[in-house]
């Protein structure tokens, strides 16, 4: 099998319509699997999978040495995106970063960690509302001009702020996070995107697994970020009950699993749209590949809008 392929902005790369979101393989949801990570990122690449995203911040480090382990000898076959302006200090606090001379420093670093000369994707993480914008992506252009980065993106943004940098430097990616319980990208964002010639990256396309049906408070781990979000407290998942109930039942009308509706719902919302669900698991990895496949009704499309939205908020 391999996927079909979308194109990752106007006039931007092919990648499998499925990518592959890397923090989980690291940070965030439980302990590592380096070795497993490595064969699930070699698997992606056989399967089309090539759209491949990573961060400074994930671990921190850790996943883009990791993802830069798994692509040793493969990276022609990728497309790949990191991210600048996050920070994660001794604290474990997070803050955030814009500074001119952090984005080029960083992304020094990021290669460095990596294992190549470039990335083809470089986003700004989050926007620091202490450093102007427009000073940010200036630098950030520097890194496309010196040819460390092919094209320049942007994570979590209004369509304010991508206005903004559009006029400077050409934004070709946003990613947000996007799913049948957060619904936000879709009335802006995501038409904003569809006009102005870039491609819409939703993160998290799976509800951070809870879309899948196989996720209860028992399932989380030591170091899983999800026993302590508010979507995940017993009392909001037995409300977000009835959002699995529907994808489970589209799902048997269509002979796929529930991870994959969810998965052709947001595929469905337009061709320069290309989720990159996150796993770690060969199995997973290979069930979300395969939701490129699955087409959805005009009357499954309108029940899963249909949805109420999601109890709890994000974070």
């Amino acid at each position: 099998m391999t996927i079909p392929t979308r194109t990752l902005g106007q006039g931007g790369q092919a990648v499998g319509a499925i990518g592959l979101g890397c923090m989980g393989m690291s940070w965030a949801y439980g302990e590592p699997d380096d070795e497993t990570s490595v064969a699930v990122i070699h698997r992606a690449l056989d399967l089309g999978v090539t759209f491949l995203d990573t961060a400074q911040m994930y671990g921190p480090f850790a996943n883009e040495s990791l993802v830069g382990q798994g692509l040793r000898g493969r990276r022609d076959e990728a497309v790949l995106a990191t991210k600048t302006g996050l920070v994660v200090g001794a604290d474990k606090q997070i803050s955030r970063d814009g500074r001119p001379e952090h984005v080029r420093d960083s992304l020094r670093e990021s290669l460095s960690r990596l294992g190549t000369d470039r990335v083809d994707l470089y986003y700004l993480h989050r926007v620091d509302e202490n450093v102007p914008l427009e000073e940010t992506w200036a630098a950030m252009a520097e890194c496309v001009a010196d040819g460390s980065a092919l094209r320049l993106g942007l994570s979590e943004v209004t369509v304010e702020q991508a206005e903004l940098c559009h006029r400077i430097h050409p934004v070709a990616a946003i990613q947000s996070e996007m799913s049948l319980w957060t619904r936000g990208p879709l009335s802006d964002v995501l038409p904003w995107c569809a006009a102005n010639g870039a491609a819409l990256v939703p993160f998290s396309p799976l509800g951070r697994g809870f879309l899948t049906g196989a996720v209860s408070s028992g399932t989380f781990g030591a170091g899983d970020f999800r026993s302590r979000n508010p979507r995940f407290t017993d009392e909001a998942m037995v409300a977000n009950q009835a959002l699995v109930d529907e994808v489970r039942r589209i799902a048997a009308t269509v002979g796929a699993t529930p991870g994959q509706v969810a998965l052709a719902w947001t595929l469905a919302q337009g061709q320069h749209v290309v989720p990159i669900p996150g796993t770690k698991r060969l199995s997973y990895l290979e069930e979300n590949a395969a939701a490129a496949e699955v087409t959805l009704s005009a009357a499954d499309l309108g029940a899963l809008d249909a949805l109420p939205a999601a109890v709890g908020e994000r974070y």
